[in-house]
């Protein structure tokens, strides 16, 4: 594990250099107090209790965490989803959503947008007192927002599964799509007309990717290059 996640541990001797290697994130999402590589844990449970914005923790800088109206719908059409499917079969975990903040390794605390913890990786079976307990869900969902990088969801993707996390689902409002990752390497693609299930993660779970975006607007159509209508050649006058 201590060989994997040094190659995920930068150093960064300037400011282009740590965007870099935070994934090529927005400036403006990045806190400068506490100085980047000097905040802890306490500064994202402080930020979050003192001004409601969520901030992720990268190797000791301060990430804030984006996401709009459309983004939170859809997590939280999936956390009612996750909700009803773990009542109907005894309670089998713990579901957070976004304000929920898990700590999955030294100096990287994460905001999944939905998470699922089976009751048997929680200690005592209950929900921890710590406001960012120190723990790798099950599943980790985020929902992609314009802000996202390809490079930060990359660099999300492997903490997680270097967390040891089972399952990763990166929903995607725009292009009304689902990934699902069972590890960096393994995704699938799910479309509107498809079902999205848990595997062998979630057993049983099963929900409609359209009935996600249900009542989102239509996603705006491509629109076709104007035709080339070449040179015409003049008519010759009689």
């Amino acid at each position: 594990m201590s060989t994997k996640l040094a190659e995920l541990e930068f150093g960064s001797e300037s400011m282009g250099q740590l965007l870099v290697n935070l994934g090529g994130v927005s400036p403006d999402r990045v806190r400068l107090y506490p100085a980047p590589g000097t905040a802890t844990v306490g500064d994202v449970v402080r930020l979050l209790n003192l001004y409601k914005r969520k901030f992720e923790l990268i190797d000791g800088t301060l990430v804030e965490k984006i996401m709009g109206a459309k983004e939170s719908f859809v997590a939280l059409e999936l956390v009612f989803a996750l909700k009803m499917w773990n009542a109907e079969n005894g309670n089998l975990g713990m579901v957070l959503g976004a304000d929920g903040p898990v700590k999955l390794m030294d100096k990287l605390v994460r905001m999944p947008d939905v998470s699922f913890t089976n009751w048997d990786r929680v200690p005592e079976r209950r929900v921890p007192d710590e406001p960012v307990p120190e723990l790798a869900p099950d599943l980790a969902a985020e929902v992609i927002s314009e802000g996202n990088t390809r490079e930060e969801m990359d660099r999300k993707l492997k903490e997680y599964f270097l967390s040891e996390v089972a399952l990763v689902w990166f929903i995607d409002p725009r292009k009304r799509t689902v990934r699902v990752y069972t590890s960096p390497d393994d995704v699938t693609e799910l479309s509107e007309t498809d079902a999205l299930d848990g595997g062998d993660v979630l057993p049983g779970f099963e929900v409609g990717v359209g009935q996600l975006f249900e009542q989102l607007r239509p996603a705006p159509k491509p629109t076709k290059p104007p035709k080339s209508g070449g040179t015409k050649k003049p008519k010759k006058r009689k």
